[in-house]
């Protein structure tokens, strides 16, 4: 195997620094702060929108271009109801914004450079956003959706790191000051969007979704004084052969990705099929309020603040005491958690009041452990790749971990449509078997194999 290992020459980064990091850092975490508001803003209406309204008989018509669409769709995944169209279009949606930010990354470095490449993502994903509020242009704007994310994120996160030196201890720092970003737009969003969509209904809210990533470009165009510059990466880099024992890695790696896929099936569920099943099975109605179903998203954006230091503080105890677990003992944890938090989902039938309904704080109680479990997986399992892959192929085998969020969001559109053939407790049951099944597999590695994944750490 080959690799490109010459990296893209960029400018110093500019002087001046806020809280002890550079002001640019700030520019890229505000940019990716209202990039996500308008992102899980969507995404936590999406599926509803579909079921409850556009894929309806006398409106889905309206659609330009949806009947070929449906067949082509149809003629992979067999017939498909009303809801079961919405899951699955929701899980290919998905799928494909965490694919194409490979794409995106890679027009950065050889066409665009960084700076032409959020850009342009961000104009694309605007565009989206408004074509969003016409059921005519509404395949039209899931296309400028997916490839303004896969251009805009391929390029914007890429700038956090040409900030900092290679050696500057405080590019750890930086990433996680990112990420609560991320977090806190994905807290905002669905609390917003939901409130809009249920005062002045759909289009509204999506409406507020690209007003969102409008003003995530505003943010970064005034910013961009104190980002450094970036030109695509010159033509000719040569290539370096991998040394057999890195290639072993690349492959291992590369075998791990059907595995991490079944975590990524239960949890896509909980931003698809999920929020119909909050619909039909949460008692919604606190006093003489109904609290929006896109709000219990929400909490994926919360629970990480309120999981996190505990966790950390634990970890930490841990390692004082020389038994803190190693990577794939971590991510065997996440997802027996996460396992456990789907049970339940499966179990909440078994608390009801008298009109049948499972209390809100179930599923409240269930954000709060889920997420426990995803903090154990997800940072973990993109720092192995990280820290295992040979240092030429770092982005790349990041990348290569993707596709198990888009396998797992592919599948889990299909298995959405369960939804209405399994009882509910059934439906919840097997995604919690799925994720654990997962988990025990990391598990045996983590005991048996590891070492076979130390050749680059």
């Amino acid at each position: 195997m080959s690799a490109i290992t010459g990296e893209t020459k960029v400018a110093t980064a500019p002087k001046g620094e806020l809280f002890g990091h550079p002001r640019g850092l700030f520019v890229l975490a505000g940019t990716e702060l209202w990039d996500r508001i308008s992102f899980h803003g969507m995404q936590a209406l999406l599926t509803l929108y579909m079921a409850e309204q556009l894929f309806k008989p006398g409106r889905v018509e309206q659609i330009v271009g949806f009947a070929g669409f449906r067949a082509a769709v149809e003629a992979v995944f067999g017939h498909l109801t009303v809801q079961g169209l919405a899951t699955q279009v929701f899980g290919l949606y998905v799928a494909c914004v965490y694919i194409t930010p490979a794409l995106g990354g890679w027009l950065g470095d050889q066409v665009l450079g960084r700076r032409r490449g959020v850009t342009l993502g961000a104009v694309l994903m605007t565009a989206g956003h408004f074509c969003m509020a016409f059921d005519q242009s509404f395949l039209l704007a899931l296309l400028l959706l997916i490839f303004g994310a896969g251009i805009f994120r391929g390029n914007l996160v890429p700038q956090v790191s040409e900030l900092y030196d290679p050696d500057d201890r405080r590019r750890g720092v930086a990433f996680q000051l990112y990420a609560s970003m991320i977090n806190f737009g994905a807290f905002i969003a669905p609390l917003v969007s939901g409130a809009l969509g249920a005062a002045y209904g759909w289009h509204f809210a999506f409406g507020f979704a690209g007003v969102g990533m409008l003003t995530g470009l505003i943010v970064y165009l005034i910013g961009q004084g104190q980002l450094p510059a970036h030109a695509p990466r010159p033509r000719g880099a040569k290539p370096v052969a991998l040394t057999p024992s890195e290639t072993r890695v690349v492959w291992r790696l590369t075998a791990l990705v059907p595995v991490a896929a079944l975590f990524w099936i239960a949890q896509s569920q909980v931003w698809n099929t999920y929020n119909l099943w909050v619909r039909d099975h949460i008692e919604l109605q606190v006093g003489g309020f109904t609290v929006p179903v896109p709000w219990l998203q929400s909490l994926d954006g919360l629970s990480p603040f309120i999981c996190l230091p505990p966790m950390l503080l634990f970890w930490r105890w841990q390692a004082a005491r020389g038994r803190e677990p190693t990577d794939f003992i971590k991510i065997a944890i996440g997802c027996f958690i996460f396992g456990a938090s789907t049970m339940l989902l499966a179990s909440a039938g078994l608390i009801t009041d008298s009109h049948g309904k499972t209390p809100l704080a179930w599923a409240v109680l269930f954000h709060l452990s889920s997420n426990l479990g995803w903090l154990y997986f997800t940072p973990t399992v993109t720092g192995f790749y990280a820290k295992a892959a040979p240092r030429a192929l770092t982005g790349a085998m990041i990348g290569v971990y993707n596709l198990a969020v888009f396998a797992g969001s592919i599948i889990s559109g299909r298995m959405g449509s369960l939804y209405e053939t399994l009882p509910a407790s059934g439906f919840w049951a097997l995604h919690a078997a799925v994720v654990t099944l997962g988990g025990l597999i990391f598990l045996v590695i983590g005991l048996r194999y590891a070492r076979a994944f130390e050749a680059q750490v």
